[in-house]
């Protein structure tokens, strides 16, 4: 899931060299940080969050299939 998620952040952002996601994983949840350049970050969050938005859906839906929680999250 890590690397779906670096596909999709890559095709968003100006810097695709740039991107970094690190998963941090627990019991039943997945958490994915997502870094990208200052620039990109815009981007990668969209329109009032409706990027962001689409990729943690797309995410969340591929988690059910594993009987996880996932959770995606843009840090600075």
């Amino acid at each position: 899931m890590k690397e779906m998620i670096e596909h999709i952040v890559k095709a968003l952002v100006d810097h695709p060299d740039q991107v970094k996601v690190t998963e941090l994983a627990g019991e039943r949840t997945l958490t994915y940080e997502v870094k990208v350049m200052p620039g990109d970050q815009g981007k990668v969050i969209g329109r009032q969050g409706n990027t962001i938005d689409a990729v943690r859906a797309i995410v969340r839906a591929a988690a059910r299939k594993l009987d996880k929680h996932a959770t995606v999250d843009v840090i600075p």
